[in-house]
Protein backbone atom coordinates (compact mmCIF):
# COMPACT_ATOMS: atom_id res chain seq x y z
CA UNK A 1 0.00 0.00 0.00
CA UNK A 2 1.80 3.22 -1.21
CA UNK A 3 1.95 5.64 1.55
CA UNK A 4 -0.02 8.68 1.63
CA UNK A 5 2.94 11.58 2.28
CA UNK A 6 1.08 14.44 1.18
CA UNK A 7 -1.20 13.98 3.94
CA UNK A 8 1.35 12.87 6.43
CA UNK A 9 3.60 16.16 5.67
CA UNK A 10 0.19 18.11 6.34
CA UNK A 11 0.36 16.47 9.39
CA UNK A 12 3.81 17.76 10.38
CA UNK A 13 2.41 20.91 9.02
CA UNK A 14 0.16 21.16 11.86
CA UNK A 15 2.35 20.24 14.63
CA UNK A 16 4.90 22.69 13.47
CA UNK A 17 2.16 25.65 13.28
CA UNK A 18 1.58 25.15 16.92
CA UNK A 19 4.81 25.23 17.79
CA UNK A 20 5.79 28.54 16.21
CA UNK A 21 4.66 32.29 15.55
CA UNK A 22 2.04 32.08 12.68
CA UNK A 23 4.09 34.87 10.76
CA UNK A 24 6.97 32.05 11.23
CA UNK A 25 5.03 29.44 9.64
CA UNK A 26 3.14 31.68 7.01
CA UNK A 27 6.53 32.79 6.10
CA UNK A 28 9.05 29.60 5.72
CA UNK A 29 6.11 26.77 5.93
CA UNK A 30 2.89 27.43 4.05
CA UNK A 31 5.16 27.81 0.58
CA UNK A 32 6.11 24.03 0.65
CA UNK A 33 4.40 21.40 -0.11
CA UNK A 34 5.57 17.49 -0.01
CA UNK A 35 6.91 16.35 -3.40
CA UNK A 36 7.85 12.83 -3.21
CA UNK A 37 8.28 9.61 -0.80
CA UNK A 38 10.98 7.08 -2.00
CA UNK A 39 12.62 4.63 0.32
CA UNK A 40 12.00 6.30 3.48
CA UNK A 41 13.11 9.80 1.93
CA UNK A 42 10.64 12.63 1.95
CA UNK A 43 11.41 15.21 -0.50
CA UNK A 44 9.03 18.89 -0.11
CA UNK A 45 9.13 21.75 -2.55
CA UNK A 46 10.36 24.65 -1.74
CA UNK A 47 10.57 28.21 -3.58
CA UNK A 48 14.28 28.70 -3.48
CA UNK A 49 17.75 27.23 -2.31
CA UNK A 50 17.93 30.28 0.41
CA UNK A 51 14.78 28.92 1.77
CA UNK A 52 16.74 25.37 1.93
CA UNK A 53 19.53 26.96 4.32
CA UNK A 54 16.88 29.22 5.91
CA UNK A 55 15.15 26.09 7.24
CA UNK A 56 18.22 24.16 8.15
CA UNK A 57 19.45 27.05 9.67
CA UNK A 58 16.92 28.06 12.14
CA UNK A 59 13.86 24.87 11.91
CA UNK A 60 16.21 21.83 11.89
CA UNK A 61 15.10 20.81 15.17
CA UNK A 62 11.91 21.08 15.10
CA UNK A 63 11.79 19.80 11.68
CA UNK A 64 13.88 16.45 13.08
CA UNK A 65 11.47 15.98 15.92
CA UNK A 66 8.28 16.30 13.82
CA UNK A 67 9.24 14.33 10.57
CA UNK A 68 10.75 11.53 13.21
CA UNK A 69 6.97 11.49 15.29
CA UNK A 70 4.80 11.54 12.01
CA UNK A 71 7.13 9.25 9.60
CA UNK A 72 8.97 7.25 11.84
CA UNK A 73 13.32 6.73 13.26
CA UNK A 74 14.22 6.03 9.52
CA UNK A 75 13.07 9.05 7.56
CA UNK A 76 15.35 11.06 5.45
CA UNK A 77 14.53 14.42 4.07
CA UNK A 78 15.49 16.07 1.20
CA UNK A 79 14.60 19.45 -0.74
CA UNK A 80 13.74 20.21 -4.33
CA UNK A 81 13.70 23.42 -5.86
CA UNK A 82 13.66 25.18 -9.32
CA UNK A 83 16.76 27.34 -10.27
CA UNK A 84 18.22 28.69 -13.40
CA UNK A 85 21.33 27.37 -14.44
CA UNK A 86 21.79 28.57 -17.57
CA UNK A 87 20.29 31.60 -19.25
CA UNK A 88 18.70 28.92 -22.32
CA UNK A 89 17.66 26.12 -19.64
CA UNK A 90 16.31 25.29 -16.01
CA UNK A 91 17.51 22.26 -14.35
CA UNK A 92 15.97 21.01 -11.14
CA UNK A 93 18.45 20.55 -8.12
CA UNK A 94 17.45 19.52 -4.87
CA UNK A 95 19.46 19.69 -1.49
CA UNK A 96 19.68 17.79 1.24
CA UNK A 97 18.75 18.86 4.73
CA UNK A 98 22.25 19.35 6.14
CA UNK A 99 25.23 21.92 6.24
CA UNK A 100 27.28 19.67 3.97
CA UNK A 101 26.95 19.56 0.07
CA UNK A 102 28.15 16.84 -1.73
CA UNK A 103 26.70 16.38 -5.14
CA UNK A 104 26.50 13.25 -7.22
CA UNK A 105 27.60 12.56 -10.77
CA UNK A 106 24.40 13.89 -11.73
CA UNK A 107 24.48 17.01 -9.56
CA UNK A 108 21.58 16.01 -7.17
CA UNK A 109 22.75 15.90 -3.59
CA UNK A 110 22.52 12.97 -1.54
CA UNK A 111 19.34 13.11 1.30
CA UNK A 112 20.92 12.42 4.92
CA UNK A 113 19.45 10.91 7.44
CA UNK A 114 17.51 12.58 10.27
CA UNK A 115 19.65 13.01 13.15
CA UNK A 116 17.85 11.84 16.54
CA UNK A 117 17.26 14.68 18.46
CA UNK A 118 16.98 13.29 21.61
CA UNK A 119 20.29 12.28 21.30
CA UNK A 120 21.74 15.32 22.64
CA UNK A 121 25.28 16.90 21.89
CA UNK A 122 27.52 16.15 24.79
CA UNK A 123 28.69 18.81 26.69
CA UNK A 124 31.68 19.50 29.43
CA UNK A 125 30.98 19.68 33.11
CA UNK A 126 27.95 22.00 34.36
CA UNK A 127 28.50 24.23 37.00
CA UNK A 128 25.05 24.16 38.83
CA UNK A 129 25.37 27.66 39.96
CA UNK A 130 24.20 26.35 43.57
CA UNK A 131 25.06 28.18 46.73
CA UNK A 132 26.22 25.73 49.19
CA UNK A 133 24.48 27.98 51.80
CA UNK A 134 21.23 26.93 50.83
CA UNK A 135 20.08 23.07 51.74
CA UNK A 136 17.41 21.45 53.35
CA UNK A 137 18.80 20.69 56.45
CA UNK A 138 19.30 24.69 57.19
CA UNK A 139 15.57 24.66 55.69
CA UNK A 140 13.45 24.75 58.67
CA UNK A 141 9.95 23.85 58.14
CA UNK A 142 6.49 25.19 59.31
CA UNK A 143 2.86 25.94 58.32
CA UNK A 144 4.03 28.26 56.05
CA UNK A 145 6.28 26.25 54.22
CA UNK A 146 5.43 22.78 55.06
CA UNK A 147 3.56 22.05 51.55
CA UNK A 148 5.99 23.44 49.09
CA UNK A 149 9.17 21.73 51.44
CA UNK A 150 7.90 18.38 51.29
CA UNK A 151 7.06 18.46 47.48
CA UNK A 152 10.53 20.15 47.03
CA UNK A 153 12.18 17.09 48.99
CA UNK A 154 9.69 14.27 46.66
CA UNK A 155 11.22 16.14 43.54
CA UNK A 156 15.15 16.21 44.40
CA UNK A 157 14.62 12.63 45.34
CA UNK A 158 12.69 11.33 42.60
CA UNK A 159 13.55 14.07 39.53
CA UNK A 160 10.90 14.06 36.49
CA UNK A 161 9.32 10.80 38.41
CA UNK A 162 6.80 12.62 40.60
CA UNK A 163 3.35 14.10 39.69
CA UNK A 164 4.99 17.74 40.81
CA UNK A 165 6.50 18.56 37.33
CA UNK A 166 7.04 21.36 37.44
CA UNK A 167 7.30 22.06 40.60
CA UNK A 168 5.58 25.87 40.66
CA UNK A 169 6.40 27.26 43.78
CA UNK A 170 4.83 31.00 44.69
CA UNK A 171 5.39 33.74 47.27
CA UNK A 172 5.98 37.34 47.76
CA UNK A 173 9.88 38.75 47.93
CA UNK A 174 11.95 37.23 51.05
CA UNK A 175 10.10 33.88 52.08
CA UNK A 176 12.49 31.38 51.27
CA UNK A 177 11.92 30.37 47.48
CA UNK A 178 15.24 30.81 46.46
CA UNK A 179 16.59 29.16 49.36
CA UNK A 180 13.85 26.39 48.89
CA UNK A 181 14.54 26.30 44.99
CA UNK A 182 18.44 26.11 45.44
CA UNK A 183 18.07 23.21 48.28
CA UNK A 184 16.11 21.37 45.67
CA UNK A 185 18.82 21.31 43.23
CA UNK A 186 21.43 20.81 45.96
CA UNK A 187 19.87 17.37 46.88
CA UNK A 188 19.31 16.31 43.67
CA UNK A 189 22.78 16.87 42.88
CA UNK A 190 24.14 15.01 45.79
CA UNK A 191 22.28 11.94 44.93
CA UNK A 192 22.78 11.73 41.34
CA UNK A 193 26.50 13.45 40.83
CA UNK A 194 26.13 13.10 37.29
CA UNK A 195 23.01 14.54 36.71
CA UNK A 196 23.01 17.98 35.19
CA UNK A 197 21.11 20.16 37.18
CA UNK A 198 21.39 23.99 36.57
CA UNK A 199 20.11 27.06 38.51
CA UNK A 200 19.64 30.76 36.94
CA UNK A 201 16.93 33.52 37.24
CA UNK A 202 14.43 34.47 34.47
CA UNK A 203 16.44 37.79 33.85
CA UNK A 204 19.61 35.41 33.03
CA UNK A 205 17.79 33.12 30.89
CA UNK A 206 17.03 36.39 29.52
CA UNK A 207 19.93 38.26 28.87
CA UNK A 208 21.38 34.50 26.84
CA UNK A 209 18.93 34.47 24.83
CA UNK A 210 18.89 37.61 23.93
CA UNK A 211 22.90 36.83 23.04
CA UNK A 212 22.13 34.15 20.93
CA UNK A 213 19.63 35.29 18.95
CA UNK A 214 22.37 38.74 18.78
CA UNK A 215 24.90 36.27 17.62
CA UNK A 216 22.58 33.58 15.64
CA UNK A 217 22.98 30.59 17.81
CA UNK A 218 19.68 30.16 18.83
CA UNK A 219 19.71 26.66 18.12
CA UNK A 220 22.58 26.23 20.56
CA UNK A 221 21.01 27.78 23.01
CA UNK A 222 17.85 25.62 22.90
CA UNK A 223 20.01 22.64 22.48
CA UNK A 224 21.88 23.20 25.48
CA UNK A 225 18.75 23.82 27.87
CA UNK A 226 17.09 20.65 25.99
CA UNK A 227 20.53 18.90 27.82
CA UNK A 228 19.72 19.46 31.41
CA UNK A 229 17.99 17.26 33.57
CA UNK A 230 16.87 19.56 36.12
CA UNK A 231 16.22 22.69 35.51
CA UNK A 232 15.42 25.71 38.50
CA UNK A 233 14.48 29.13 37.20
CA UNK A 234 13.98 31.95 39.70
CA UNK A 235 11.68 34.47 39.05
CA UNK A 236 9.08 33.70 36.16
CA UNK A 237 7.23 36.65 36.22
CA UNK A 238 10.32 38.34 34.68
CA UNK A 239 9.63 36.99 31.66
CA UNK A 240 6.18 38.38 31.02
CA UNK A 241 5.82 40.40 28.10
CA UNK A 242 9.09 38.84 26.69
CA UNK A 243 7.10 37.13 23.35
CA UNK A 244 10.26 36.03 21.81
CA UNK A 245 11.65 34.33 24.88
CA UNK A 246 8.36 32.34 26.12
CA UNK A 247 8.04 31.20 22.87
CA UNK A 248 11.66 29.55 23.22
CA UNK A 249 11.52 28.55 26.76
CA UNK A 250 7.88 26.83 25.61
CA UNK A 251 9.90 24.31 23.39
CA UNK A 252 12.58 23.65 26.15
CA UNK A 253 9.67 23.14 28.61
CA UNK A 254 7.81 20.83 26.47
CA UNK A 255 11.28 18.74 25.60
CA UNK A 256 12.65 18.43 29.36
CA UNK A 257 8.87 17.54 30.30
CA UNK A 258 8.31 15.35 27.32
CA UNK A 259 11.57 13.18 27.92
CA UNK A 260 10.89 12.78 31.98
CA UNK A 261 13.20 15.64 33.52
CA UNK A 262 12.73 17.63 36.02
CA UNK A 263 11.23 21.77 36.14
CA UNK A 264 11.20 23.82 39.22
CA UNK A 265 9.72 27.47 38.92
CA UNK A 266 9.30 30.40 41.61
CA UNK A 267 7.31 33.23 41.03
CA UNK A 268 6.11 36.49 42.80
CA UNK A 269 2.46 34.98 42.58
CA UNK A 270 0.33 31.60 41.50
CA UNK A 271 0.22 30.97 37.65
CA UNK A 272 -3.71 32.10 37.69
CA UNK A 273 -2.18 35.68 38.86
CA UNK A 274 0.33 35.81 36.09
CA UNK A 275 0.13 38.86 33.13
CA UNK A 276 1.81 38.69 30.10
CA UNK A 277 2.63 35.28 30.10
CA UNK A 278 1.26 33.09 26.93
CA UNK A 279 -1.87 30.83 27.73
CA UNK A 280 0.34 27.73 26.34
CA UNK A 281 2.65 28.79 29.06
CA UNK A 282 0.54 29.21 32.02
CA UNK A 283 -1.70 26.22 31.00
CA UNK A 284 2.04 23.77 31.31
CA UNK A 285 2.93 25.71 34.71
CA UNK A 286 -0.49 24.31 36.27
CA UNK A 287 0.35 20.89 35.24
CA UNK A 288 2.06 19.39 38.56
CA UNK A 289 2.33 21.24 41.60
CA UNK A 290 1.72 24.91 42.44
CA UNK A 291 2.82 25.76 46.12
CA UNK A 292 2.85 28.79 48.10
CA UNK A 293 5.21 29.59 50.37
CA UNK A 294 3.81 32.21 52.95
CA UNK A 295 6.01 34.53 55.73
CA UNK A 296 6.87 32.43 58.54
CA UNK A 297 5.35 32.04 61.23
CA UNK A 298 6.29 33.68 64.97
CA UNK A 299 7.26 30.20 66.17
CA UNK A 300 9.28 29.64 62.82
CA UNK A 301 10.66 32.75 63.18
CA UNK A 302 12.08 32.47 66.16
CA UNK A 303 13.59 28.98 64.96
CA UNK A 304 15.25 30.57 62.53
CA UNK A 305 16.63 33.51 63.94
CA UNK A 306 18.37 30.63 66.54
CA UNK A 307 19.40 28.85 63.77
CA UNK A 308 21.50 31.69 61.97
CA UNK A 309 22.55 32.70 65.32
CA UNK A 310 23.56 28.97 66.15
CA UNK A 311 25.65 28.61 62.89
CA UNK A 312 27.29 32.42 63.67
CA UNK A 313 28.27 31.02 66.91
CA UNK A 314 26.49 33.77 68.90
CA UNK A 315 24.17 33.57 71.82
CA UNK A 316 21.99 36.35 73.05
CA UNK A 317 19.00 36.53 75.12
CA UNK A 318 15.15 35.01 74.24
CA UNK A 319 13.69 38.43 75.13
CA UNK A 320 15.93 39.13 71.80
CA UNK A 321 14.71 36.77 70.30
CA UNK A 322 11.47 37.36 70.93
CA UNK A 323 11.76 41.46 69.91
CA UNK A 324 13.01 40.39 66.68
CA UNK A 325 10.37 37.59 65.91
CA UNK A 326 7.02 39.94 66.89
CA UNK A 327 8.05 42.66 64.29
CA UNK A 328 9.68 41.19 61.00
CA UNK A 329 8.00 38.43 59.17
CA UNK A 330 10.43 38.69 56.31
CA UNK A 331 13.23 36.20 56.39
CA UNK A 332 15.27 38.51 54.59
CA UNK A 333 14.84 40.84 57.00
CA UNK A 334 15.57 38.71 59.88
CA UNK A 335 18.78 37.14 58.41
CA UNK A 336 20.11 41.22 57.98
CA UNK A 337 19.10 42.32 61.24
CA UNK A 338 21.05 39.49 62.82
CA UNK A 339 23.97 40.12 60.46
CA UNK A 340 23.66 44.34 62.06
CA UNK A 341 23.52 43.13 65.23
CA UNK A 342 26.35 41.40 65.43
CA UNK A 343 28.41 43.72 63.57
CA UNK A 344 26.73 46.27 65.77
CA UNK A 345 27.76 44.11 69.00
CA UNK A 346 31.33 43.65 67.86
CA UNK A 347 31.94 47.45 66.95
CA UNK A 348 30.28 48.92 70.05
CA UNK A 349 32.17 45.62 72.37
CA UNK A 350 28.49 45.65 73.98
CA UNK A 351 26.30 42.59 74.33
CA UNK A 352 23.02 42.22 71.91
CA UNK A 353 20.22 43.91 74.32
CA UNK A 354 16.75 44.19 74.07
CA UNK A 355 17.50 47.67 73.41
CA UNK A 356 20.40 47.61 70.60
CA UNK A 357 17.94 45.29 68.71
CA UNK A 358 14.85 47.55 69.04
CA UNK A 359 17.43 50.16 67.60
CA UNK A 360 18.28 47.73 64.72
CA UNK A 361 14.83 47.07 64.30
CA UNK A 362 13.75 50.99 63.88
CA UNK A 363 16.23 51.44 60.93
CA UNK A 364 14.97 48.45 58.81
CA UNK A 365 11.00 47.62 59.50
CA UNK A 366 8.06 49.64 61.36
CA UNK A 367 8.00 48.71 65.21
CA UNK A 368 4.48 47.23 66.26
CA UNK A 369 3.61 49.56 69.03
CA UNK A 370 0.83 46.89 70.05
CA UNK A 371 -0.08 43.12 69.96
CA UNK A 372 -2.10 43.37 66.58
CA UNK A 373 -4.92 40.25 67.24
CA UNK A 374 -7.59 39.33 64.98
CA UNK A 375 -10.22 40.76 67.10
CA UNK A 376 -8.61 43.68 66.77
CA UNK A 377 -8.72 43.91 63.30
CA UNK A 378 -11.96 43.48 63.11
CA UNK A 379 -12.59 45.88 65.78
CA UNK A 380 -11.12 48.67 64.10
CA UNK A 381 -12.09 47.86 60.64
CA UNK A 382 -15.79 47.61 61.56
CA UNK A 383 -15.14 51.18 63.45
CA UNK A 384 -14.22 52.47 60.42
CA UNK A 385 -17.00 51.26 58.16
CA UNK A 386 -19.58 52.40 61.20
CA UNK A 387 -21.27 48.52 61.71
CA UNK A 388 -21.45 45.99 64.61
CA UNK A 389 -18.82 43.23 64.74
CA UNK A 390 -20.83 40.46 64.81
CA UNK A 391 -22.13 40.87 60.82
CA UNK A 392 -18.39 39.91 59.82
CA UNK A 393 -19.46 36.60 61.49
CA UNK A 394 -23.14 36.69 59.69
CA UNK A 395 -23.53 34.86 55.98
CA UNK A 396 -25.10 38.13 54.53
CA UNK A 397 -23.50 38.73 51.06
CA UNK A 398 -24.21 42.76 51.12
CA UNK A 399 -21.76 44.47 49.32
CA UNK A 400 -20.63 46.79 51.83
CA UNK A 401 -20.58 43.57 54.75
CA UNK A 402 -18.52 41.30 52.41
CA UNK A 403 -16.13 44.26 52.00
CA UNK A 404 -15.28 45.01 55.37
CA UNK A 405 -15.00 40.84 55.45
CA UNK A 406 -12.14 40.46 53.19
CA UNK A 407 -9.96 43.30 54.33
CA UNK A 408 -10.52 41.98 57.29
CA UNK A 409 -9.29 38.65 56.19
CA UNK A 410 -6.35 40.66 53.89
CA UNK A 411 -5.05 42.56 57.38
CA UNK A 412 -5.17 39.44 59.60
CA UNK A 413 -2.59 37.88 57.28
CA UNK A 414 -0.99 40.81 57.47
CA UNK A 415 -0.37 41.95 60.80
CA UNK A 416 -0.98 37.75 62.67
CA UNK A 417 0.86 35.07 62.35
CA UNK A 418 -2.29 32.78 62.08
CA UNK A 419 -3.10 30.31 58.76
CA UNK A 420 -5.50 30.85 56.91
CA UNK A 421 -7.63 28.33 57.98
CA UNK A 422 -7.73 30.15 61.55
CA UNK A 423 -8.67 33.36 59.61
CA UNK A 424 -11.44 31.92 57.98
CA UNK A 425 -12.88 30.12 61.48
CA UNK A 426 -12.65 33.67 63.53
CA UNK A 427 -14.04 35.27 60.48
CA UNK A 428 -17.74 33.61 59.87
CA UNK A 429 -16.17 29.83 59.59
CA UNK A 430 -14.90 30.20 56.02
CA UNK A 431 -12.31 27.54 54.61
CA UNK A 432 -8.68 28.37 53.69
CA UNK A 433 -9.42 28.74 49.93
CA UNK A 434 -12.05 32.10 50.66
CA UNK A 435 -9.49 33.64 52.74
CA UNK A 436 -6.71 33.16 50.50
CA UNK A 437 -8.98 34.56 47.16
CA UNK A 438 -10.13 37.14 49.89
CA UNK A 439 -6.82 38.47 50.40
CA UNK A 440 -5.97 38.35 46.62
CA UNK A 441 -8.95 40.50 45.72
CA UNK A 442 -7.91 43.20 48.34
CA UNK A 443 -4.29 43.44 47.08
CA UNK A 444 -5.38 43.34 43.93
CA UNK A 445 -7.97 46.16 44.45
CA UNK A 446 -5.65 48.39 46.36
CA UNK A 447 -2.85 48.56 43.46
CA UNK A 448 -5.60 50.32 41.21
CA UNK A 449 -8.78 51.73 43.86
CA UNK A 450 -7.09 54.78 45.30
CA UNK A 451 -9.73 55.21 47.35
CA UNK A 452 -9.94 51.46 48.60
CA UNK A 453 -6.33 52.14 49.39
CA UNK A 454 -6.95 55.18 51.06
CA UNK A 455 -9.08 53.24 53.42
CA UNK A 456 -7.26 50.11 54.07
CA UNK A 457 -4.59 52.62 54.92
CA UNK A 458 -6.31 54.57 57.30
CA UNK A 459 -7.91 51.35 58.75
CA UNK A 460 -3.74 50.28 59.00
CA UNK A 461 -2.92 53.59 60.93
CA UNK A 462 -5.46 52.88 63.44
CA UNK A 463 -4.01 49.42 64.24
CA UNK A 464 -0.97 51.09 64.93
CA UNK A 465 -1.41 53.76 67.12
Amino acid sequence: MELDYVSLWDRCLSIIRDNISEKQYETWFEPTRALRYSDNELTIQVPSRFFCEYLDEHFADILQRTLMRVFGQDIRLSYHTSVVKEPETNETVSFRSTTETQKSTKGVTEPTRVADPFKQPVYKELDSQLNPCYSFDNYLAGSSNLLARSAGESVAQQPGKTAFNPLFLYGESGVGKTHLIQAIGAKAKALNPQARVLYLSSHLFQVQFTNAVRNNTVNDFINFYQSIDVLLIDDIQDLAGKTATQNTFFHIFNHLHQTGKQLVLTSDRPPVSLEGMEERLLTRFKWGLSAEVERPDYELRKSILRSKLKKDGIVISDDVIDSIARNVSNVRELEGIVSSLIARSVILKKEISVDMAECVLASIVQMRKQQITIELIQQKVCAYYNMEVSLLQSKTRKREIALARQISMYLSKKYTDHPLSYIGLRLGGKDHATVHYACKTIADQVEIDKKLRAQVEEIEQTLKM
